[in-house]
């Protein structure tokens, strides 16, 4: 029961009355041009909602090395348990199928627009429209859809078709199933024993550890050999050159076609190809 009720009823009546609280909830504001533009990206399968602009594969190569290479792979082959976005073509109809960009999406409209809305991981929405249709270009040319010199742009998005466009049918179970489903089931002619015929191959996609923890290493029963005392050899540190700027300068911009395989810094942990650093540094490539 309430304390005040007259209280309460000049309040509901004063709120009735108010134009605000008679038309709406009285909560927020219209939405601004500007801010309606930032959040309506999505892009349709016949390249509607698509901004201006275009990129090429040499530009997305270098651009998917910079900003995607490290989960997805220098090829797009993927990086451990990444997603592949390249390969596995015609397989489908195999036991363990390999869906890709190139394989398995139907439409190259959701590349562009998950890569623009969601890629980089860490940072998204972060590439320019002409960086997205590089890298679109580059993920669909490492699936060997198209040559090197293919440009993709806002002109030209319409006329790309993928291979599985056909691939994928509407849902009409509502319409063809949903009658059969529905009302007093029939319990009759059931059958009299329930067996599971099918079972999940891959229930888990993390990689396994493969290595034996649990074997105990067996201690050493030979008796070490007897090392003889190597004679003490002075250590010359080589000299080293001082820095030639403009030859490094020049050296960087040769070496953009090198970095698809071969890294330095910090990117280049973790990589299949040789570590370019690592061979500098050995004994075997010095002078």
């Amino acid at each position: 029961m309430l304390k005040f009720p007259k209280l309460a009823l000049g309040l509901v009546l004063t709120m009735a009355a108010t134009p605000t609280f008679a038309d709406k909830l009285g909560l927020g504001r219209v939405a601004l041009p500007e801010e309606i533009a930032a959040w309506d990206i999505d892009v349709r399968p016949d390249g509607t909602g698509l901004p201006v602009g275009s990129g090429d594969v040499l530009v997305g190569e270098e651009v998917f090395a910079d900003k995607c290479a490290s989960c997805h792979g220098d090829f797009a082959e993927g990086v451990d348990n990444w997603p592949k976005l390249a390969g596995g073509a015609d397989t489908l109809d195999h036991e363990d199928p390999l869906k890709t960009v190139g394989s398995y999406w139907p439409y190259l409209s959701t590349t562009w627009d998950y890569v623009n809305r969601s890629m980089p991981f860490g940072d998204a929405q972060s590439l320019t429209p002409d960086e997205v249709y590089a890298i679109v270009a580059y993920i669909i040319y490492s699936n060997d859809l198209v040559d090197e010199d293919f440009v993709l742009s806002n002109e030209t998005f319409a006329d790309f078709e993928l291979p599985n466009k056909d691939g994928f049918i509407i849902d009409d179970r509502l319409e063809t199933e949903h009658s059969k489903w529905v009302g007093e089931p029939c319990m009759e002619n059931c059958k009299a024993e329930v067996k599971v015929t099918m079972r999940a191959m891959v229930l888990d996609v993390t990689p396994e550890d493969t290595s034996d923890n649990a074997a105990a290493v067996e201690p050493a029963t030979a008796e070490p050999a007897k090392v003889e005392e190597a004679a003490v050899v002075e250590v010359v540190e080589p000299a080293v050159a001082a820095l030639d700027e403009e030859l490094a300068a020049k050296g960087a911009k040769v070496f953009k076609k090198c970095k698809a395989c071969h890294k330095v810094g910090d990117k280049a942990k973790k990589r299949f190809w040789p570590n370019v650093e690592r061979c500098v540094r050995s004994t075997s490539w010095s002078s």
